[in-house]
């Protein structure tokens, strides 16, 4: 696809619909609009837009759409796959500003927000009003929208869902401008194709989201974590189908490897209250009274002991638990500051496949040579993988990564298992969903893009290329 460059009259356009102030171009575009958190793929927008209202929205949308300027919707920025990353230049906008919380729907409980609201602000929010909003992605200064359009998961999955479980209705700028509102405050609805479900988790590129409401849940009375050693990965994340069978149902089952918390402690300055263990199973419950809650997790502790593990630490306040998941949330950080570059691995598995494929990493590590430490989340099989460059040439790096890459998702789709869990395709991981699903689904995919889309200007080029030749 053909796009035209922006130019300053362009821009100058813009600025007098939106406000002088809010529009900026050329050299007053700050270069981190040019990259995500990874940092891999560079390229800065010739222009940066940021709305307020939706109405702004839908204006910039008309003129680019009008006259083929490649727009994306970014919030802030901390993906891993190139999606919020303008790689054929043109607009960027800034949904940052858009960040108000605007109802509150204690009856209905929802949240009504600006796309712009951050993850740990409407988390907050929830809680200062009674109430909980469950996705708990590790990433809290992730907006809304990023959150939205990743279909992120996080923690609390296990028990609670993904985003899109709690994505009541959304407000929307088509890329033509034309302004639509998905869904709505009921709980269920058959009232033809769910538009609303096809938006999210596509990645700003089929529509601009620019509104949400959001479920919320009530706030839990009673929450206790227990974080539980075991000698070796395999039998700390075999354990996980007995205890997703056992009936329990704990809020969150995460699992690390002793490599990955001596990072985390090195990167914190704080020491974990246990790194003795070549493997941890992390759990949390939750309930409305302290009895079940112990009664769940008294359970879950004597099934662990049977399964092998070495103790089991009960952290029943917060002071016992907030520096566990403090650590836990430090994991992709620690790691990044460990090497000097690393890329991702994202991949979901079947619970039931999950030991089987960490322990099919560490054959990767020792055949193509890499160091790759991992975490993630054993009860919905959703794997963070990382593959660390640690000094390697450029030639060699790029080798080593594509043949690890290569390894890596061959054996997750031989187990039934997808490209990516929660952080997306984007720019990156676009051939890696292409011999996934196949030709087919493909298709049907670039005719949906091109439904929303027909010329394509919206974060183009990321998830599905609308011509064939863009792919790779």
């Amino acid at each position: 696809m053909k796009y035209n460059t922006m130019t300053i009259e362009d821009a100058k356009y813009l600025a007098s619909v939106i406000a002088p102030e809010r529009v900026l171009f050329g050299d007053e575009v700050s270069h981190d609009y040019g990259h995500d958190e990874l940092g891999d793929i560079t390229r800065v927008p010739d222009c940066v837009v940021k709305p307020l209202t939706t109405e702004e929205v839908a204006e910039v949308m008309k003129y680019a759409n009008a006259h083929l300027i490649p727009v994306l919707a970014r919030g802030s920025g901390s993906g891993l796959v190139g999606s919020a990353v303008p790689v054929h230049g043109g607009i960027v906008m800034d949904m940052t500003g858009m960040n108000k919380i605007l109802e509150l729907d204690a009856d209905n409980l929802t949240v009504r927000v600006q796309c712009g609201v951050l993850l740990m602000e409407l988390a907050q929010f929830a809680l200062d009003n009674g109430f909980m909003y469950p996705p708990d992605p590790g990433e809290k200064s992730a907006t809304i929208g990023g959150n939205i359009n990743t279909n992120a998961g996080g923690m609390r999955a296990v028990k609670y869902g993904v985003t899109r479980d709690y994505v009541r209705a959304l407000k929307v700028v088509l890329p033509t401008g034309e302004i639509q509102e998905f869904g709505g405050k009921v709980v269920k609805n058959s009232s033809g194709y769910s538009l609303k479900d096809l938006v999210v988790g596509s990645e700003g590129t089929l529509c601009v989201v620019t509104e949400a409401t959001m479920k919320l849940v009530p706030k839990p009375a009673h929450s206790i974590s227990l974080l539980v050693p075991f000698p070796s990965i395999a039998e700390g994340i075999g354990a996980v189908p007995h205890i997703v069978r056992s009936g329990a149902a704990p809020t969150a089952i995460e699992f690390m490897q002793r490599d990955v918390i001596l990072n985390a402690e090195e990167f914190l300055g704080k020491k974990f209250p246990d790194s003795k263990s070549e493997a941890y199973i992390l759990l949390t419950f939750d309930g409305e009274t302290k009895q079940g809650v112990e009664a769940a997790y008294e359970q879950i502790a004597e099934l662990c002991l049977e399964l092998g593990a070495i103790d089991v630490l009960i952290m029943d306040t917060d002071e016992r638990k907030d520096p566990v998941w403090a650590a836990r949330s430090a994991f992709l950080e620690a790691i990044k500051a460990s090497t000097d570059f690393m890329d991702e691995c994202d991949v979901v598995v079947p619970r039931s496949h999950v030991a089987e494929f960490i322990e099919y990493t560490h054959e990767v590590e020792r055949e193509v040579e890499l160091r790759i430490p991992s975490f993630g989340h054993a009860g919905d099989g959703n794997l963070h993988i990382y593959l660390c460059r640690d000094g390697l040439n450029d030639e060699v790096w790029k080798q080593r990564l594509e043949k690890a890459f290569d390894l890596l998702y061959t054996r997750a789709h031989a187990l039934g298992g997808f490209v990516s869990g929660e952080h997306g395709i984007g720019y990156v991981k676009r051939g890696y969903l292409y011999e996934s699903v196949g030709g087919i689904q493909t298709e049907l995919m670039r005719g949906i893009k091109r439904v929303f889309d027909p010329n394509g200007i919206l974060n183009p080029d990321k998830v599905i290329a609308l011509e064939k030749e863009s792919e790779g």
